[in-house]
């Protein structure tokens, strides 16, 4: 279950959640790419000259994790369910998936080849930021050559549970941890299939009377 292992890497890391990004190609029991995006800094050592233990580091941000789902899944409605009741229980205001084209076709532009890779934790203009992703996906490139042939779905979320935008906001469906009671009340929608398309799931609410 996404959740469970979305919990389980907080509990490990002890570090906030920025964003929660899946990607996978729409084939049945295909395997699914997690992206888990950190917020805060850790030491460079690549920086810190090895005859000069006493300089003052410099700081890089902590790796994203990309782990490889390998669950079998029927429909894409399989995987949006998982995806918000993760969004929904961690305290997300909106959940997003994106249904993409093939970007490797005659007519793609090079911003979706770019989209595309990075769905895959792939950033062609910034290379050296692959250094810093702690990867547990080894089919994670046969994925992005897949998905640039056939096209991919991708869901985002920011978390508000043990996450940077805790404090952030305001939403009248949260407990006071950020987190809200399951079952999540908001049910998937058909897949739109080979075009593209993006569906935004409205999860947070404001109950209140906001004066500008």
């Amino acid at each position: 279950m996404i959740l469970d292992i979305i919990r389980q890497q907080v509990e490990t890391l002890r570090r906030p959640l920025a964003a929660v990004v899946l990607s996978t190609v729409p084939r049945r029991s295909l395997p699914s790419l997690l992206l888990l995006h950190w917020h805060g800094f850790a030491p460079d050592e690549r920086r810190r000259p090895m005859s000069a233990p006493s300089i003052e580091r410099s700081v890089v941000p902590l790796p994203s994790s990309a782990l490889q789902l390998n669950q079998r899944w029927a429909a894409l409605e399989e995987l949006d369910q998982e995806m918000l009741d993760a969004a929904w229980q961690l305290g997300a205001w909106d959940l997003v998936r994106e249904e993409r084209r093939a970007c490797s076709v005659v007519g793609a532009s090079a911003q979706e080849a770019l989209a595309c890779r990075q769905a895959f934790g792939d950033n062609p203009f910034a290379p050296e930021e692959e250094e810093h992703l702690v990867t547990e996906a080894p089919d994670r490139g046969e994925l992005r050559d897949v998905a640039a042939r056939v096209g991919y779905v991708r869901w985002a979320f920011r978390p508000v549970a043990a996450s940077l935008w805790q404090a952030a906001g305001m939403d009248d469906s949260l407990l006071p941890d950020g987190r809200r009671p399951p079952p999540c009340p908001v049910a998937p929608r058909p897949a739109v299939g080979t075009r593209v398309s993006r569906s935004s799931y409205q999860l947070g609410r404001i109950d209140r009377i906001v004066l500008l």
